[in-house]
């Protein structure tokens, strides 16, 4: 898996911050964005997310490359409805060689993963000689199971990805699309730390589990600890 943050909107903390400022005070936005620095911006964008106003943060975009996950884990992804998706086309796309993602499950079992890799050879002869056949990709594809890798371009606003964050950082996410979520995190952090400081899964964001009895139980080690201290926590548990 990789996972590139292509491109993003220009200065999202001040952009957000004029919309924020927008709704309560006297005068244009385009003059508001003249006078505003970066420490205000910041600033009056932890104060608002903080007060959980998360209207004002759906103007700042985030567009990723997600490449080589599985089409497990881009059926998850894409139940996210408030974003938009290009994703590789298996009708359009012949593929020669059959990519597979294989779980950690699998291939810490020997035997499993004979049995594993043994299936998806079979499977991808039967795609090849499908096209042989004269077969059109997308009526081949039809045989070709979850495990098949696949490509998109994802683009999400700031407060969807919190969302995002919520629910697929969580230690009770499917193992795929929770390592894709951390890696998202981390890298819209380092370009707008005020709108993603505090995100994460609920444990962190909010400080509460709403997972019952199958929590992890990790947020009982947070005590005393720092957002960055509990995120390292959350990401070595279920190592």
């Amino acid at each position: 898996m990789k996972v590139v943050l292509l491109e993003y909107t220009r200065n999202p903390e001040t952009v957000c911050a004029v919309a924020a400022l927008t709704s309560m005070k006297e005068g244009t936005p385009s003059d508001m964005l003249k006078e505003i620095d970066e420490d205000n911006a910041k600033k009056r964008i932890q104060r608002v997310v903080g007060y959980g106003h998360y209207s004002v943060i759906e103007h700042a975009n985030f567009t990723f490359s997600i490449e080589g996950i599985s089409r497990a884990c881009s059926h998850q992804l894409v139940r996210h409805r408030i974003a938009s998706f290009t994703q590789q086309s298996q009708r359009y796309v012949k593929m020669e060689d059959v990519p597979f993602v294989t779980p950690p499950s699998i291939k810490k079992n020997k035997s499993a993963e004979e049995i594993f890799k043994n299936s998806l050879k079979e499977t991808a002869e039967t795609y090849k000689k499908l096209l042989e056949l004269g077969i059109t990709p997308e009526d081949a594809r039809f045989v070709l199971p979850n495990a098949t890798k696949t490509n998109l371009v994802m683009t999400m606003n700031a407060r969807e990805l919190l969302h995002l964050f919520n629910l697929r950082c969580c230690n009770r996410a499917q193992w795929e699309i929770r390592d894709m979520a951390w890696e998202m995190l981390y890298q819209v952090l380092d370009v707008s730390p005020a709108l993603f400081e505090t995100s994460g899964p609920k444990c962190i964001s909010e400080g509460i589990c709403t997972e019952g009895k199958s929590s992890c139980g990790c947020y009982k080690l947070f005590e005393g600890k720092n957002i960055d201290q509990r995120r390292i926590i959350v990401k070595e548990f279920y190592k």
